[in-house]
């Protein structure tokens, strides 16, 4: 099988070029907590200023956020997720309760979501058909990108 001299075509590789970055993420969480200052973000993110301001003009510009002017003097904005933003929220609800499961040793939770209903909110991916939850082995993929095969590039 011949080399390919790119890699294969990818939402998830093309999401992360785009999201992927640490403070990016952490200002979806923000946000979707409902802390969409800057000074807010600045506190909660720990992010240097300028990349901050960075990483929110990238995000606005891909239309992940949008801005609301809430003074004009000084002019200062709240950023708030557009709906292509509030579908990350399942993304980073699953980071969480990984990062939960797999890096608090102690158990010590720094945050819990509750859900509507009363209970604390265990995300959980299922098929929108059946309604099952998906696990690994439950799965097929079929690449759609010509030229490439689950296992890699096909022969030139």
């Amino acid at each position: 099988m011949a080399a390919s001299k790119h890699p294969r075509p990818c939402s998830i590789a093309d999401t992360l070029a785009l999201v992927g970055e640490k403070y990016s993420l952490l200002v979806m969480r923000e946000v979707c907590l409902g802390n969409g200052r800057f000074d807010q973000l600045v506190r909660n993110i720990g992010a240097p200023r300028d990349i901050l301001a960075t990483r929110l003009k990238r995000l606005v510009e891909a239309g992940i956020l949008t801005k609301r002017m809430y003074s004009e003097r000084p002019q200062r904005f709240d950023y708030l997720p557009t709906a292509a933003g509030l579908e990350l929220e399942p993304v980073l609800m699953t980071l969480m309760a990984w990062g939960d499961r797999h890096l608090r040793e102690d158990g010590d939770r720094p945050m819990v979501i509750e859900h509507k209903c009363g209970s604390e909110l265990v995300p959980v991916v299922t098929c929108s058909a059946c309604g099952e939850e998906v696990r690994h082995g439950d799965k097929t993929a079929h690449p759609q990108a010509p030229g490439w095969t689950v296992s890699g590039p096909t022969a030139a």
